[in-house]
């Protein structure tokens, strides 16, 4: 048990003084605009020779590539960090629109590079990639080499990375705007209260019905209220992204999605069917979970509701040091990590206004650092939140060393991580439960995440997939968005509801986020897939740690499929191993199930 109170409110002093007034920041950004300058000059400057001595030049510039990303990254990391702790922040906003002009202009000068190499001959690049230096870096590099072979031209490339900025990041940046001006009124007590939405959402978590219902209500009229900006916002983006596909003659919108993630089709489908095929037993717990609430049907609502009339409250020290203890029992390294994040002031959980909703982790490559963002206000899932960003964080920590450009992983690996954390927590507050009652409470809440992950994402990604085959014939109108949305909320949980949340394309920040398009599979891939490690780090014990960061380091120099096979003799692409992890899930249902039988 730790001496120290931990306190819920990060430091950010530590990497710029003076928040989004620092001068130091300033000059910071203004190096960062000269890095990338002069790695620009650099890469328009080459004249490849298509030999074997063009090898120096390549680690020169891969050399001033990780200079440069690295203080891209960590500007455009604190200044996320500003927006989210206070979404009044108007100078952070202006601070977001520099960093996303400075990413536009390095993304045209990665573009350029990866042109370059697709100049080499294949034997020559063969040559080149067995060179001791590059050789760790050889699948990223053939990877971009490919990817480029895949676009446009380099200047029409650069045309559209420059385009994106107000044509289609803009919109993103727009959602975020009108998202920190929504407030929804809420009657607490008598006392009318105008919440923020990550208030707001934070108040489906309330074991009292009425409250949650009467949330609900509003939170429909707020969000229905900016539903033709939303809309339009939507539209647009989506827009953007289409043309650009069409003309690189992509016909797949989960062309890039996929890529991104290096993962095969096949094994996207094969992990889906396997979830459509043992829905059954996730509806019988919903079924359960509405007799248990004396409701036919439960609602959109309902679906975050603790089990039991009584509110289970943690509090945030109570909750670190439950994280902590639980982490040092799989591994010391994985302990010592979230002990030092706690002390060092790593982590933004007060709950106050003011704040945007949801929760993140964020990198700072060149501080080694991580920053995690969260709203906490007691409930055991807000402990399960704490310890899936604090997995987050690990990744980054059991990185560090490894070159900049292999530690660019994606989010369905990304969210393996954090949801491995999330698991070690979950299933030892199950294990620790002072009594049934107890048990059934955190049971309940465990189910609910896998309930969020098999049916709450498969309804995302069936919108989604809709929404852009309906997007290619035309602008599409908000009750077009609400009827797309309310059809796959239906086939994703199975009818099992009785209210659903058809303007949840317009509450759910995923849906516009520009970086990563289809926003959604790869929590699904990482729940599933970190069930597969989870099993194994049990069979093996407590060292299997260093196993584990090896598996680690590895998520952004591979495609998942030969990262499983090296890592876990499994293939991704059959049904056996998708199968075994929803078993894991639902075995937690059966003991559910069981014990409120009689219920």
């Amino acid at each position: 048990m730790t001496t120290t109170t931990y306190s819920d409110v990060w430091d950010l002093e530590v990497f710029f003084k003076g928040g989004s007034d620092s001068s130091e920041l300033q000059e910071h950004l203004n190096k960062t605009e000269e890095l990338i300058k002069h790695f620009e000059a650099k890469v328009n400057n080459w004249t490849i020779a298509n030999t074997l001595e063009d090898s120096k030049y390549l680690k020169e510039l891969l050399a001033d590539f990780e200079g440069a990303a690295k203080k891209l990254f960590q500007a455009g990391a604190f200044v996320g960090c500003l927006l989210a702790q206070n979404t009044e922040d108007k100078k952070a906003y202006s601070l977001d629109a520099k960093i996303t002009s400075l990413g536009a202009a390095f993304q045209i000068a990665l573009g350029s590079l990866d042109n370059l190499l697709t100049t080499f001959d294949d034997e020559v690049w063969e040559q080149l990639m067995s060179d001791e230096a590059l050789k760790e870096l050889s699948f990223v590099l053939t990877e971009s080499r490919q990817k480029a072979k895949e676009k446009l031209s380099k200047e029409e490339e650069a045309l559209i990375s420059a385009l994106e900025v107000d044509g289609y990041h803009s919109w993103g940046q727009l959602y975020d705007l009108i998202v920190s001006k929504i407030k929804v009124p809420f009657n607490d007590q008598g006392e009318e209260k105008q919440l923020s939405v990550g208030q707001a959402s934070n108040k489906f978590s309330s074991p009292d019905r009425e409250v949650r219902a009467a949330i609900f209500k509003n939170w429909e009229k707020s969000w229905g209220e900016q539903a033709d900006f939303l809309a339009k916002t939507l539209n647009h983006l989506s827009g953007f992204r289409l043309n650009v596909y069409k003309k690189r003659g992509w016909d797949d919108v989960l062309k890039e999605p996929l890529s991104i993630n290096r993962m095969e089709k096949d094994t996207l489908e094969t992990m889906w069917a396997v979830i459509s095929e043992n829905k059954q037993k996730l509806i019988s717990y919903l079924e359960r979970k509405a007799k248990l609430s004396g409701v036919e049907k439960l609602s959109w609502f309902d679906l975050d509701a603790p089990y039991g009339k009584t509110e289970s409250k943690v509090s945030y020290q109570e909750g670190a040091e439950f994280i902590e203890q639980n982490f040092a029992l799989f591994g010391e390294k994985m302990a010592a990590f979230a002990k030092n994040a706690f002390e060092k002031q790593w982590i933004e959980a007060e709950d106050r206004p003011g704040k945007a909703p949801g929760g993140f982790c964020t990198s700072m490559p060149e501080s080694e650092q991580s920053r995690i963002f969260m709203t906490y206000s007691g409930t055991p899932s807000n402990v399960s939140t704490l310890a899936h960003e604090l997995g987050h964080g690990f990744h980054s920590f059991a990185m560090r060393g490894v070159p900049f450009l292999n530690c660019r992983y994606a989010m369905n690996v990304a969210e393996t991580a954090s949801t491995f954390a999330e698991m070690i927590v979950a299933d030892a507050a199950v294990k620790n439960a002072g009594g049934e009652e107890e048990k059934l409470v955190l049971l309940d809440d465990k189910i609910q995440r896998t309930v969020a992950l098999l049916m709450n994402i498969h309804a995302r990604f069936l919108f989604e997939t809709s929404f852009y085959e309906e997007r290619k014939q035309g602008t599409v109108t908000v009750e077009k968005l609400n009827e797309l949305m309310l059809t796959a909320q239906k086939e994703a949980y199975g009818d099992a509801l009785e209210e659903y949340h058809p303007l949840f394309w317009a509450s759910k920040l995923h849906f516009f986020i520009t970086g990563v398009p289809f926003y959604n599979f790869p929590y699904t891939f990482g729940y599933l897939f970190s069930l597969g490690i989870y099993a194994k780090a049990l069979e093996e014990g407590k060292g299997y740690e260093e196993k584990y960061i090896a598996l680690l380091r590895d998520t952004a120099s591979m495609t998942v499929e030969d990262l499983a096979q090296k890592h876990l003799q499994v293939d991704l692409t059959q049904k056996d191993f998708w199968e075994k992890a929803v078993r894991i899930c639902l075995d937690d249902i059966d003991e559910f199930l069981d014990l409120t039988e009689s219920k």
